[in-house]
C-alpha cells in the first residue's frame, strides 16, 4: 500500500500572512497579474467575517538541499492552488499592493461598515461618508488602534452605540484568527503526480502545465533573483503579441528596466511580424531541448531544485548555478565567455544567456523553428 503523498492542516491567516512575509511560503505568480476582480476580495473579506469555509490551498515543499558546509536547509512551500485568495488576503489585510493586468501596481481598499456589518470596495463617495471605515488594512494590522477610532466614529455618527463599535472592530479583527486549511504535498512528489494532483483536486479542471511549475520554480527563487528571470521571460513573450507593451514596461517597472533583459528586448518594439506568438512555455521548452536535445521539463523543475541526478540529492551549488549567471557578464566579458563556465547541466544559466545576448534573435528564430516542426 502506498503512504499519504501530502498532509492537511489548519492555520491562522495571520500565520499565513506571515509565512508570506517571511518568505516561508511563496506566491510563484504562475498567473502573474492578480485577475480577481475587487468585488471577489470584498467577499473574501465578509466570508471570513461571517465565519464561513474559505476553501484550501494547495503548497508543494521545496527539497531540503545541502549547503556548501555540509548542512541542510528545509525547502520553503511554494503556492501552486490558491494564490489569488493569498494575495487578496495580503492585499486586504496587510495593504500591500497587487499588479493588476495592466501590469501596473495598485492597491485594493476594503470599506467596512461597523452598524450595518457590510463590505464594500472603497470608493470617492465611501471614504467622503463618516458611517464608513474606508480602508480595513491599518485597523485589522493594528496600524490603528480601536480606542483612537472609535471616539471620532460615534461623534460623527448621532446615536451610533460606542459600546456596539468597539464590538463589530474587534469582530474585524478576529478575521486574522480565523482558519484556513493548507494541503502540503510532499518533496519527494515528481512534477507529473503533482500536476496530476492538481488537476483531480482543482474545482474547475484548471490544466497546470510543467512549464507553469518551471516558472514556478524560477520566480520564487528570491535568493538569486529569480522573479526577474520570470519577468524577462513573460515580457519577452508579451512583447512577442504586443510591441506595444513596450512603453507600459518602461513606464511601470522602472527596476526591471535598468536590467539587461529590457535592453536586449528593445528589437520587439518594432517587430510586427505575426507569424508566431510564443508563450513562456514555448520559450522554456526551446531553451531546454536546444540544450539537452530532449523535452523533459521535469529534469529541468529538478534542476532547479537542486537535483544531483548521479547522487540522488539536492545540493544548493547546483539550486544556484542553474539560476545564476556568472558575475562576468556584468564586469563586461562576452556573453560566449560567461556561457563557457556554465557547465551543461545548469540550462537556465543558457537561458539567461538567451535572454541578455543582444543578438537575442537567435530566441526568435528557434522558436520560429518550432512553430514550424
Amino acid at each position: 500500500m502506498s503512504s499519504q503523498k501530502y498532509s492537511v492542516n489548519q492555520h491562522l491567516i495571520e500565520t499565513l500572512l506571515s509565512w508570506v512575509k517571511s518568505g516561508e511560503i511563496a506566491i510563484p505568480e504562475i498567473q502573474r497579474p492578480f485577475v480577481w476582480d475587487a468585488t471577489k476580495v470584498r467577499d473574501l473579506m465578509d466570508s471570513l467575517y461571517q465565519g464561513f469555509p474559505v476553501g484550501y490551498i494547495i503548497a508543494w515543499r521545496n527539497p531540503t538541499v545541502k549547503l556548501k558546509d555540509g548542512s541542510l536547509a528545509e525547502g520553503k512551500k511554494v503556492l501552486i492552488d490558491g494564490q489569488q485568495r493569498v494575495t487578496a488576503l495580503t492585499a486586504a489585510i496587510a495593504g500591500q499592493q497587487v499588479i493588476n493586468q495592466d501590469y501596473q501596481q495598485v492597491r485594493i481598499r476594503i470599506a467596512f461598515h461597523p452598524m450595518e456589518e457590510r463590505f464594500e470596495v472603497s470608493n470617492p463617495a465611501i471614504e467622503k461618508d463618516k458611517a464608513w471605515f474606508a480602508d480595513i488594512a491599518p485597523i485589522v494590522s493594528g496600524e490603528l488602534k480601536a480606542h483612537k477610532l472609535v471616539p471620532g466614529y460615534v461623534a460623527a455618527n448621532a446615536g451610533v452605540s460606542e459600546d456596539l463599535v468597539y464590538e463589530r472592530l474587534d469582530r474585524l479583527c478576529d478575521i486574522t484568527k480565523k482558519q484556513i486549511g493548507l494541503i502540503e504535498l510532499a518533496a519527494d512528489l515528481d512534477i507529473e503526480t503533482v500536476t496530476e494532483i492538481f488537476i483531480r483536486i482543482n474545482s474547475k479542471g484548471v490544466v497546470l502545465s510543467q512549464a507553469d511549475f518551471v516558472m514556478s520554480k524560477i520566480a520564487a527563487n528570491e535568493e538569486f533573483d529569480g522573479n526577474t528571470l520570470r519577468k524577462a521571460i513573460d515580457y519577452f513573450c508579451h512583447l512577442s503579441i504586443a510591441p506595444e507593451f513596450y512603453a507600459h514596461i518602461e513606464n511601470n517597472d522602472k527596476t526591471f528596466v535598468q536590467t539587461d533583459y529590457f535592453k536586449a528586448m528593445r528589437w520587439l518594439k518594432s517587430e510586427n511580424d505575426d507569424l508566431y506568438d510564443p508563450s513562456y512555455s514555448d520559450m522554456l521548452r526551446v531553451a531546454f531541448t536546444t540544450k539537452f536535445n530532449r523535452g523533459r521539463l521535469s529534469d529541468l523543475v529538478g534542476l532547479l531544485s537542486g537535483r544531483n541526478f548521479e547522487t540522488r540529492s539536492y545540493e544548493k551549488e547546483i539550486e544556484e548555478a542553474s539560476i545564476k549567471d556568472p558575475e562576468r557578464r556584468s564586469q563586461g566579458v562576452h556573453q560566449r565567455d560567461a556561457l563557457q563556465a556554465l557547465p551543461d547541466d545548469h540550462p537556465l544559466g543558457w537561458l539567461r544567456g538567451q535572454l541578455t545576448d543582444r543578438l537575442g534573435k537567435r530566441t526568435e528564430l528557434c522558436l520560429r523553428a518550432l512553430s514550424q516542426a
